[in-house]
């Protein structure tokens, strides 16, 4: 598998990984300034935003070559400096790292549609293993809070990406299956509700 991932797109994903863990450290860490609190928020950002993130796309790519197109990530390094910017100033996270591009003529509404699919629905199968671990794990432990930031970055990830707007996931989707559409941005947006009532 890694022998499909040039050695360009895998630095650019690390680096899109990197950047986005440290925006989100930024953001949980906020008022607590030791660096044992910012080591551990962190590990919770690559191991929650990060994964995330690189399941995202990785699911986006992998599908667009099973109908035989090469994709590749593309990091956006002005985005990723506005997403840590924006976070240790304002203590927002606006992250648009990059896009995985799809390379090819004659990709039908509907090929694009299931690629682009492949992003917020593995989001989501993320969201909810997360939410396993948070209702599984001792209430207040690491592995709690690692359930919780998961569950709901990944919910995040899914609802925002299933935006019917600009060159996010839902157009492309809303304009191949309304119906896949209204399900997914419905259980998006419901699983980050969710997240916030828990």
């Amino acid at each position: 598998m890694l022998e499909r991932i040039p050695r360009r797109e895998r630095l650019d994903l690390v680096i899109a990984w990197l950047a986005i863990a440290i925006a989100f450290t930024l953001i949980f860490v906020r008022d607590r300034v030791d660096p044992t609190t910012a080591l551990v928020y962190f590990g919770i950002s690559l191991l929650t935003v990060g994964v995330g993130f690189v399941l995202h796309e990785l699911a986006h790519k992998f599908t667009a070559m099973r109908f035989g197109y090469w994709a590749e990530f593309r990091k956006d390094t002005q985005m990723l400096l506005v997403a840590v910017v924006l976070a240790a100033l304002a203590g927002v996270v606006f992250a648009a790292p990059g896009a995985t591009v799809v390379y090819g003529d004659g990709i039908s509404r509907r090929e694009n549609g299931l690629i682009s699919v492949a992003g917020p629905a593995t989001s989501l199968v993320l969201a909810l293993g997360f939410a396993g671990l948070f209702l599984l794990a001792p209430s207040g432990g690491i592995l709690w809070l690692l359930g919780l930031f998961g569950m709901r970055i990944n919910a995040m990830l899914a609802a925002f990406n299933m935006l019917p707007v600009s060159v996010l996931d839902g157009r492309k989707v809303l304009a191949w299956n309304p119906a896949i559409f209204g399900v997914l941005i419905a259980a998006s947006f419901g699983l980050v509700y969710l997240t916030y009532v828990l």
